[in-house]
């Protein structure tokens, strides 16, 4: 498909049909990118993208284990109650 630049003030934008921005899953906020002479235009990704699988593969690993060993406080001695 080919459109025009149109101008905004001193930018250029592009008008994106409906069907286009609803088959990318599209919302009002995206990502651009320029990559080799190509302007792409994502949706923005999450703050904690990929966690899950990271978390996955850790534990295939037997990596999942607490870095420092438990320590108890006068707190969890004197006054936590179940």
């Amino acid at each position: 498909m080919r459109t025009q630049l149109i101008r905004i003030g001193n930018s250029r934008g592009v008008r994106i049909p409906k069907p286009l921005i609803e088959q990318a899953g599209l919302s009002e906020e995206v990502e651009l990118h320029v990559r080799k002479g190509q302007i792409v235009l994502s949706r923005p990704a999450s703050a904690r993208d990929g966690w899950a699988r990271a978390v996955a593969e850790l534990a295939a690993r037997g990596e999942d284990t607490l870095l420092d060993p438990p320590t108890s406080t006068s707190f969890d001695r004197n006054e936590w109650e179940w």
